[in-house]
């Protein structure tokens, strides 16, 4: 859903490399990849595509070859974008789906996630808005199969409510440092689940499991799970912060998402309740870093990061639907956004939804 800088040695030694290296060096092999659906997608080194499946509960490795362009130079403004990648793909826009985007950070081209005529496709708007299917018919791939999953149609109930875990198995992903980060569920009584896969895929260990207080409801729950996260170094120390449901956000240690580990993230703001988090990004400007956050109901926020390391957490009820902790503002000309990512280092590409219904992809300056 969004990128961030990356750190690896690896990616030097691999400019220039054919396929057949890079898949060499992450053990990824020619084939079909088996896509079931195509819910979520972030990017990895070399023009590495991560793609989460929730229903084969499973992230694919996909090698798109996409590895040079001018990040800097794109400038993507697509109008009803969901009518171009049904035409491109001979489907019908009324039933097409968007489910998520990402920028290539190396070149600038963002890869769309679809869902046409209930089946998955990966899409390629590049750098001047040009629209092309991505084949994953004969591509150098590797999955890794979650191996703690609830099964199909697995339901948890509360309040009178049911809940598909299965739907949720896979919520939001991000590589760093070597190893692709997990949101979602697990088949155990504490489901809300945070998991590290290290990359290449070799052993795929159990989620670990997370509980959160969350304000708007003035309890601790280990049942709702993360929608939207960023990867972010809060003094000194990797971690995540991670967007709720109604609609805490928590800071989550990245060394202690270790299989089978119970962590308990700490609440560092409450953005109102009734509200559903969609996608997230982190930036610099002026010295100082931010966080983009884009809702259902409560609009797009700009949420300052100063003093995270100093917040004690939230602990206590937030009611009314009040906020509290991390302080925001409102981005008002980001009225209908559905999903962003950063494109470089002074603007983000925003999937907008027009008064039409149809979907238009934006470049935007970083507010």
């Amino acid at each position: 859903m969004r990128h961030f800088s990356l750190a690896l040695a690896a990616a030097g030694l691999l400019l220039g490399a054919t396929l057949a290296s890079a898949a060499d060096m992450y053990g990824l092999k020619e084939g079909k990849a088996d896509l079931k659906s195509a819910d979520v997608l972030a990017f990895g080194p070399d023009g590495i595509l991560f793609v989460g499946d929730t229903q084969s509960a499973a992230v694919f490795a996909i090698q798109t070859g996409d590895k040079t362009g001018k990040p800097a130079d794109a400038n993507i403004n697509v109008d009803g974008l969901n009518v171009k990648i049904a035409e491109k793909l001979g489907g019908n826009s009324q039933s097409l789906k968007i489910n998520d985007l990402a920028v290539n950070p190396a070149t600038g081209n963002v890869f769309v996630a679809v869902t046409n005529s209930d089946k998955p496709a990966l899409v390629k708007v590049d750098g001047k808005g040009a629209i092309s299917a991505v084949s994953v018919d004969k591509v150098a791939f590797a999955k890794a199969e979650l191996p703690d999953a609830p099964a199909p149609g697995e339901t948890q109930g509360q309040g009178g409510r049911k809940r598909n875990l299965r739907a949720d198995v896979i919520t939001d992903i991000a590589f760093v440092d070597g190893q692709l980060l997990v949101t979602g569920t697990n088949d155990t009584k504490a489901p809300s689940a945070v998991r590290s896969l290290a990359f290449p895929f070799s052993k795929v260990d159990k989620a670990a499991s997370l509980e959160i207080f969350h304000g708007a409801h003035g309890r601790k729950e280990n049942n709702a799970v993360p929608r939207t996260f960023v990867p972010f170094t809060i003094g000194g120390e990797p971690s995540l912060l991670a967007g709720f449901v109604c609609t805490p956000l928590v800071r989550i240690p990245i060394k202690d998402i270790q299989p089978g580990n119970q962590i308990q993230g700490k609440t560092v703001a409450e953005l109102g309740n009734q509200n559903r988090p969609f996608d997230m990004i982190v930036y610099q400007q002026n010295g100082k870093s931010y966080l983009l956050l884009i809702n259902s109901a409560r609009g797009t926020m700009k949420i300052s990061t100063d003093q995270l390391e100093s917040n004690a957490g939230i602990t206590e009820p937030v009611p009314g639907g009040g906020t509290k902790g991390q302080p925001f503002e409102k981005i008002e000309s980001l009225t209908g956004a559905q999903q962003l990512d950063k494109l470089n280092d002074t603007h983000a590409v925003v999937l907008v939804q027009n008064d039409s219904g149809a979907m238009d992809l934006k470049t935007i300056a970083l507010p």
